[in-house]
């Protein structure tokens, strides 16, 4: 009963006329299919949180909602990404301030950045150093008429 109920609880949002549960599901501007961070912290979850009451959730939405844009046609890639998943770990495991998580995915960016600036000092790699332009010399350079 608690997947049909999540069902109709999905199709009934879809129903609303709002922009429907795709927009808080995700969907991967470039993949056609399920994000591989979400997978892999799917994955985690199964083997650490398998009974947590959000996780359990978060499986129902996974297993459900792609059928449902697929079969209403709302969506291109019913697929979830990332953001689909992330909250259910840090919410178990008690990082519970919300908005403490677009600062923590800034910081992760900030790392696999340097580490690539690492590896490149380490390869011997040249010192990227992009221009820095105006938006009249950005529009002058690509030729856009605006």
């Amino acid at each position: 009963w608690y997947q049909r109920r999540v069902r109709e609880a999905v199709v009934s949002t879809q129903s609303t006329g709002s922009s429907g549960i795709n927009a808080e599901y995700g969907g991967h501007a470039v993949l056609r299919k399920t994000d591989p961070r979400y997978t892999c912290q799917r994955e985690f979850a199964l083997k650490h949180l398998p009974d947590d009451e959000l996780f359990k959730l978060v499986s129902q939405l996974y297993n459900i909602v792609p059928g449902v844009l697929l079969e209403q046609g709302k969506a291109k890639n019913p697929w979830p990404n990332v953001d689909a998943h992330s909250g259910v770990l840090l919410q178990h495991y008690n990082l519970n301030e919300m908005s403490y998580y677009t600062v923590m995915f800034g910081v992760s960016r900030a790392l696999g950045v340097l580490s690539s600036l690492v590896w490149d000092r380490a390869l011997g790699l040249p010192l990227e150093r992009p221009k820095s332009m105006s938006t009249d010399g950005l529009i002058k350079f690509t030729g856009a008429k605006l």
